[in-house]
């Protein structure tokens, strides 16, 4: 796990209520354990938007610029409007320009309307961040975790470098796209990481959302299974109750199954990727972010036997 450190920047990603922001909010803290200075982002819409990320620091939201969360952790929203007022500000030269021309009805909704005008502005932020440099010419921000919003935003976020060059060949928003795929495109600086439940659709789109990672030349690092139940019962206790279960119906049926389809699907994610596949207990949010900070050496990829899981 320690590998995921050496990266500049690590996306979290995976279809919603899979524990994203835990497993962002647990690794940040475990990097700035390590020694690193992290910057713990998420992709927002409006400034007032609740955050879960930001509750595992104590805060409904995450500040509009850089404030320190923790001990060596910082936090930042990432917002396309903030992002597109730094595009102009470098352009223009003038932080009083680029603010009025932001602040410009018609360029204003041009950028809400404009198809991929969002997700510039994200990636520009985000490229700021990156460029950021610190003290004896190291990086400020060693480790930017971002805690995505759905599978589609971070696709969009992703391709989006090739799908404006192929549009804007040459200027300045070519310049900084060229910038940020060396970043995004390096395995050495990047990854992302898909998060998801041992359950049949989210394991579903974690195939779907591999593939568009594939397409749009994302480094993937490997998989969060989070929150997989222990099962309590030997397989002739289970072979036992599954044939009482079938002649009386009872409370507690959905539970008894829920080990037997972690199982099922915990299989067919092994056999469907060679991507190591962390397994992750269901210890609840609190008790995910204390087991994680305690013993992050002891998390290791799932073993393959012959392929199979």
């Amino acid at each position: 796990m320690k590998r995921l450190f050496d990266k500049r920047v690590v996306l979290f990603t995976g279809k919603g209520g899979v524990g994203r922001s835990t497993i962002t909010a647990a690794l940040a803290k475990a990097a700035a354990k390590e020694g690193k200075r992290v910057l713990v982002t998420e992709v927002g819409d409006d400034p007032n938007d609740y955050s879960p990320l930001a509750r595992h620091f104590g805060r409904d939201r995450l500040p509009l610029g850089v404030e320190e969360l923790a001990p060596g952790i910082r936090g930042v929203m990432l917002l396309a409007r903030s992002g597109q007022e730094a595009f102009m500000r470098s352009v223009l030269r003038s932080a009083t320009l680029a603010r009025a021309a932001i602040g410009n009805d018609a360029i204003r909704r041009l950028l809400s309307a404009g198809p991929s005008f969002r997700e510039m502005g994200v990636f520009f932020q985000l490229l700021t961040y990156l460029r950021e440099p610190g003290k004896g010419g190291a990086p400020e921000y060693e480790l930017i975790l971002i805690d995505m919003p759905a599978t589609g935003h971070t696709l969009s976020l992703t391709g989006l470098p090739q799908v404006l060059l192929n549009l804007l060949p040459r200027g300045p928003i070519a310049d900084a796209l060229r910038e940020g795929q060396t970043y995004l495109n390096d395995p050495a600086k990047a990854a992302a990481y898909v998060v998801v439940l041992p359950e049949t659709l989210p394991v579903t789109e974690c195939f779907e959302l591999l593939h568009g990672l594939e397409r749009t030349r994302m480094n993937v690092g490997g998989i969060f299974l989070n929150r997989v139940p222990q099962d309590p019962f030997t397989e002739e206790e289970r072979a036992a109750l599954e044939g009482l279960l079938k002649r009386t119906p009872a409370l507690g049926n959905n539970g008894f199954q829920r080990a037997v389809v972690a199982k099922r699907e915990r299989a067919r994610l092994l056999a469907g990727t060679p991507l190591p596949v962390f397994q992750i207990p269901d210890l609840g949010d609190q008790g995910l972010l204390e087991a994680m900070g305690r013993a992050l050496d002891g998390i290791r990829p799932i073993e393959r036997q012959g392929g199979a899981a």
